[in-house]
């Protein structure tokens, strides 16, 4: 019976991957560099914005990472509301009641800063501001809001997620703790701010997370039955940067150049999964965040290796090529890719980043599994479809067993 199912995951993708030539990708405008992001209210300005929302966190707040904005906003004359109420994995609740300032205030275009909670949620209220009658549950999945979104502007202070440059918004139902994502070219910011400065603060680990999330992106996107010529191109850059920086950022925090470096790692990064999809990390990663509320970046980082050794020889050859990118050393395509895993673990160690998800309870494991199973297929192109079984395996390696 799996068998047959495998078959029907394989055509669906097959449509899907050809299917998605017909849609309309594109790229945001960039802006890169130390101190860019004072230059993005005059980009506002020019596309006929006067009030914005800004969608952030009280961390971000209190850390005066949104002053410098706040003034280059005020001078523009452009009118300012703030929503700092996003939590970590950014609920239907967060939505709504950043949704509320936006239509009290008569906004017109919205601004994301912080990691990819609050990118996701000003996604969110863009969805809602553009499709206002129809409940967001209803947008789950794939080409389910088609109408255009206000203008975004999205501004990282983590290089990880890459939501500045996708087609998603990945939410948690605050009533179920169902963890999904909202997929449509729509959702693809207007502009992105990529500036080092604003990432100069970050603590370690979280730089350590986040920057693992950005590999995990690249990797998935490279080794899936769905790339293209470019997102191969954006997932071998995104890895090459991220092990000649990731270290860097982690050990040196003030190292602007590392910082710009993982930045663009993460864009690239997001380039390449938004046409090319995520796989079966994801599908755990997102249980996880929808069930504990663990750290999308902390779940992928510890996950990523696990699902690598268990799709085997089916990710030799495209793991050996990532492994030829940072130079890694191997006789044949095999040794190679066991290589470039192993650099994988090697690189958590060294930045602290366990090898087990504590939060997870061992009674949960088969509700987690059939979550799993559910959100990857039948839509990830992966190298091998897992079944519940497989699923299984990984969350008890995961507690330790």
């Amino acid at each position: 019976m799996f068998s047959i199912f495998k078959c029907f995951c394989r055509i669906y993708q097959f449509i899907n991957r050809y299917a998605a030539y017909c849609l309309p990708w594109r790229k945001p405008e960039l802006l890169e560099g130390a101190g860019c992001v004072a230059k993005l209210p005059g980009i506002i300005k020019n596309k006929g914005i006067n009030s914005v929302l800004l969608v952030t966190d009280k961390g971000l707040i209190s850390r005066g990472l949104t002053d410098g904005l706040q003034d280059a906003l005020k001078e523009a004359g452009i009118s300012l509301t703030i929503y700092d109420g996003t939590v970590p994995n950014p609920t239907l609740d967060n939505i709504e009641d950043a949704y509320k300032l936006y239509n009290d205030n008569v906004c017109k275009g919205i601004i994301s800063l912080g990691g990819g909670s609050p990118m996701d949620c000003a996604k969110g209220v863009g969805i809602r501001a553009a499709r206002p009658r129809t409940d967001i549950r209803r947008m789950k999945g794939l080409l389910k809001v088609l109408v255009p979104l206000p203008p975004m502007f999205a501004i990282p202070t983590t290089a990880g997620t890459g939501s500045e440059t996708t087609v998603a918004s990945v939410v948690v139902d605050s009533k179920t703790n169902d963890k999904y994502a909202i997929m449509d070219p729509v959702l693809i910011p207007r502009v992105a701010v990529l500036d080092p400065e604003l990432t100069l603060k970050l603590p370690p680990f979280i730089t350590a997370t986040t920057g693992m999330d950005a590999l995990t992106h690249a990797i998935e996107a490279y080794i899936g039955g769905s790339n293209t010529k470019e997102t191969r191109e954006m997932a071998k850059k995104a890895t090459a940067l991220v092990f000649e920086n990731l270290l860097t950022a982690f050990t040196d925090g003030m190292n602007v150049e590392a910082r710009a470096n993982m930045l663009r790692a993460a864009y690239f990064g997001g380039v390449a999964f938004t046409r090319a999809y995520v796989g079966n990390v994801h599908a755990v990663a997102h249980a996880l965040g929808g069930k504990y509320g663990v750290a999308h970046g902390l779940a992928n980082a510890v996950i990523l290796p696990y699902v690598l050794d268990d799709y085997g020889n089916s990710v030799y050859r495209r793991l050996a090529e990532l492994a030829d990118v940072v130079k890694l050393p191997g006789e044949n395509q095999e040794q190679k890719a066991k290589a470039f895993i192993a650099a994988i673990r090697e690189l958590n160690e060294k930045m602290g980043i366990p090898k087990t998800i504590e939060d997870i309870l061992e009674e949960d494991i088969p509700y987690l599994s059939n979550h799993s199973y559910k959100e990857a297929n039948p839509t990830y192109p992966v190298p091998r479809i897992f079944n519940r079984a497989d699923f299984e395996s990984v969350y008890q390696r995961l507690i330790g067993k």
